[in-house]
Order: C-alpha cells, then structure tokens, then sequence
C-alpha cells in the first residue's frame, strides 16, 4: 500500500509540473489571465507525470535494447541541475531533428569543463543552462554512430523532456533504469578523443560510454 506521504510528494510534484506548464502556455500567449487557473487545475486532476516511449538503436544498450524497447518517462516540471542530475539517463529533444528525441545519459551540467586529449580541441565550460550528454554503448564509433555531444556538442537543458525511470525491453527482460550511479571508466582507444570535466579537484574522463565519477 502507498504511504501517506508518497501521496503528499506526488501531489506537489504534479502540482509543481501543473504550474510550469500553465505558466508557460500563459507566456506564449496560449492562454490569458483568466484561464490561467483554470488550465493549473486542469493539468493537475487530468494530466499525467509519466508517458510511454518506445526507441530503437544500439546507442544506449544494454540500458535500452538495440532491437527497440518502451520506456517510461517521468516528465520533468523544468529540466534545471535541481531537477535532474549527471548520471541520468533522460529523453531529449534530437539537436539535429527537432521534431524527434533521443535517449541519452546526462554527462555534464553547467560549470563543468570539458577538456579532450586532442590537442587540437580547445577547453571550454558549459554555460548556464547546457549540458553534454553521451550514449551507453562504448563499441559505437562517437561521431558515426554514437550521435551525442561529441558530434553536436552542448544541447539547452531546455531541451530535456524527462528522466526514464524504467525500461521494457522484453516480456521478461524489464526493470528500473540505473540513474546517478557511479560507471566503471572504460579503455581508452587511439581513435576517439577522450573528453573530460573538472570540477573540485577531479578530473573525470569521458571515453565512449557516459562516464561519471559520483565523487566530483
């Protein structure tokens, strides 16, 4: 049975997302003043946190099967570094076809610097509201067929839809997502750039799988 203050965190979350998204509409002029209150209330007895996504392709195996699987995605009421944390795995909007979305892991925030071991790439840190993400699965080459930020760079945080919180990949072969865990580094390869942020004295590499060391 669901406790009583699972309720309670629910209920404010949803009327937190009920607010944003009302707000939002209002700013954009799809609704005035007056039907402000009223699209609030309507969001939170009738709307809905969760939705279902189904995706295909081999950049996030194993965490999502290659041959296509459904995910359910909890939406985010404003994708900001309180909200959603390095180490998420989250659905976002395609940099490169906006009408679609891609499910990636969260690399990077704003604040962090990125730094490669090619020479040739100059440090940068990610501004206010960016954020780099990158795919799970490290035998994918990362501009041909990974397509995460090492091949368009920072995306707007904005453009986060929501953090996947469960993967159906099969009829018994199903579970939570891991989110904010801690992943092993990988083997390095002479052919792809290895990317790292710096933040607190740590320097924490990127190789071809979204690498994120919990102590930075």
């Amino acid at each position: 049975m669901v406790s009583l203050s699972t309720w309670v965190r629910y209920a404010a979350t949803k009327f937190e997302y009920s607010v944003v998204l009302g707000w939002k509409k209002y700013n954009v002029g799809q609704i005035n003043g007056g039907q402000l209150s009223d699209a609030i209330w309507k969001n939170f007895f009738q709307g809905k946190l969760t939705f279902l996504h189904w995706t295909k392709g081999e950049q996030m195996a194993p965490t999502v099967a290659g041959d296509g699987g459904t995910l359910l995605v909890r939406k985010l009421p404003f994708p900001a570094p309180t909200q959603v944390f390095v180490g998420d795995v989250v659905l976002l909007k395609d940099p490169e076809k906006p009408s679609d979305y891609l499910v990636r892991r969260l690399a990077a925030i704003e604040g962090y610097e990125m730094v490669s071991t090619d020479e040739k790439d100059t440090p940068f840190i990610l501004e206010k509201d960016q954020c780099w993400v990158l795919s799970d699965n490290e035998s994918l080459k990362p501009k041909q067929e990974a397509r995460d930020s090492r091949l368009f760079g920072p995306v707007p945080m904005t453009d986060i839809v929501g953090r996947v919180v469960y993967a159906l990949r099969s009829a018994v072969d199903h579970g939570p997502v891991l989110n904010r865990v801690l992943l092993i580094l990988g083997k390095n390869t002479t052919e792809t750039p290895m990317f790292c942020w710096v933040r607190g004295g740590f320097v924490c590499s990127f190789l071809l799988l979204a690498k994120v060391h919990a102590g930075c």
